[in-house]
């Protein structure tokens, strides 16, 4: 009998989402991790980049694991204060405009306060303009319509709102009757929560680890450099766990754990690869082995960084990535499932 509570995933999950933490302000999601480690004795520190590394020892301290997921989201920052009193934007990770278009969102200013918002383009009305639908989302089009009563640039300024400020986006979570987890920002919160769900089993002494292991919540990922710094010099395998994509000719689905064989950094280890596969067969693991085309892991990260490690990429099937995603619970328990059994294995030999 499986010892994986899903409600208790679900449940950190929903208070990790609710969290601003796009790449580069991620202090108070770290804290929250910090604060579970504080709250169930387990060592950590965290890094000069704020990443946060809890170790727990294994039968075998030798050779270790390590295994991440990312905390920090995407998001935006403020580029100009326009004529109007109006906000553009700059990206912060890879998505599109017209994902987060009709948004509502948060300005956090350098000064601590929240001002909330909603990003739309500047030709939003019908009424008004006659190709609103087809006019082209972009950095000059988009902007932020600001919940205070602000019509110039100065008034925006005199709130406190200015260049280089960080705009989060509303993750409006949502966990429906039929299983579905819906939320922005399960890249790669759901993951997260998964790891926190697995150290509370090892903490409680339902889990024996075969190796000391390493759990890395890093914070840069969705901006490229989250993993490859910080890794335990004893670190033999490293295993990211992020989020599966789904799409036309993907097989990853909402339902199952998706092992990648590859994406656009190369493939991933063979024989990891193979040994995760052999792991879900006999432990009746739903998995689908997948290709992602248009992404990267903290675990390749690491690679480019040079890394001596064996390298593998698991992970919750996520639907609509990088806009309004969607997963089932079965994807969360099967994928915690994987993980279970992969902490309790053998290593890969080479």
């Amino acid at each position: 009998m499986s010892v994986i509570e899903e409600k208790e995933i679900v449940s950190y999950i929903k208070e990790l989402v609710s969290i601003p933490s796009p790449s580069g302000y991620t202090e108070q999601a770290i804290k929250y991790a910090a604060d579970f480690m504080e709250q169930r004795k387990v060592s950590y520190n965290i890094t000069n980049k704020g990443a946060l590394l809890a170790t727990l020892k294994g039968e075998d301290d030798n050779k270790q694991r390590l295994l991440t997921a990312h905390v920090d989201t995407l998001g935006a920052m403020v580029k100009e204060i326009k004529a109007n009193g109006r906000l553009k934007l700059t990206m912060i990770g890879g998505f599109r405009w017209n994902s987060v278009e009709g948004e509502y969102c948060k300005i956090h200013t350098a000064d601590g306060a929240i001002i909330t918002g909603t990003i739309l383009i500047n030709q939003t009305s019908v009424h008004v303009y006659k190709n609103a639908g087809d006019a082209k989302r972009d950095d000059e089009t988009i902007e932020v319509r600001i919940d205070a009563v602000v019509k110039t640039k100065a008034e925006t300024e005199a709130i406190g709102i200015s260049v280089g400020d960080f705009v989060s986006f509303e993750p409006r979570v949502e966990v429906t009757d039929t299983g579905f987890l819906k939320s922005r920002h399960l890249d790669d919160k759901a993951s997260v929560g998964i790891l926190l769900h697995i150290i509370d089993l090892i903490s409680a002494g339902k889990i024996k680890l075969a190796y000391t292991t390493h759990f890395l919540i890093s914070n840069n990922e969705e901006i490229g450099y989250g993993g490859n710094s910080n890794i335990p010099e004893k670190t033999v395998e490293y295993l990211a766990v992020d989020m599966g994509a789904i799409g036309d000719g993907q097989t990853t689905d909402e339902f199952s754990v998706s092992i990648c064989a590859k994406d656009s950094s190369g493939p991933y280890h063979y024989k990891l690869r193979q040994h995760l596969v052999s792991l879900a067969q006999a432990n009746a693991v739903d998995y689908r082995v997948d290709i992602y085309p248009y992404y990267g892991s903290d675990a390749s990260a690491a690679i480019r960084a040079g890394y001596d490690v064996v390298h593998g990429l698991i992970g919750p099937g996520i639907d609509a990535s990088h806009a309004f995603e969607r997963t089932h619970v079965s994807s969360l328990k099967h994928t915690a499932n994987l993980i279970l059994h992969y902490i309790q294995s053998e290593l890969v030999k080479s």
